[in-house]
């Protein structure tokens, strides 16, 4: 934790949001270059996917 920084605790629910939101755009970016990169890697990420969800006890 940074401690030096205590302005940081006050921090609103906006600012939060507004970067959380800037981490997910980011990490589907990321995602999404990875799936074209590397298309076989990628399916098979898919389809370990569909099975985790297949499986899945609701």
């Amino acid at each position: 934790m940074q401690e030096a920084e205590p302005e940081r605790e006050s921090e609103t629910d906006a600012e939060r949001r507004r970067r959380r939101a800037q981490f997910l755009r980011e990490l589907n970016e990321a995602k999404a270059l990875r799936d074209r990169v590397q298309p076989r890697r990628a399916r098979a990420a898919r389809m370990r996917q569909q099975m985790r969800m297949r499986t899945f006890r609701w």
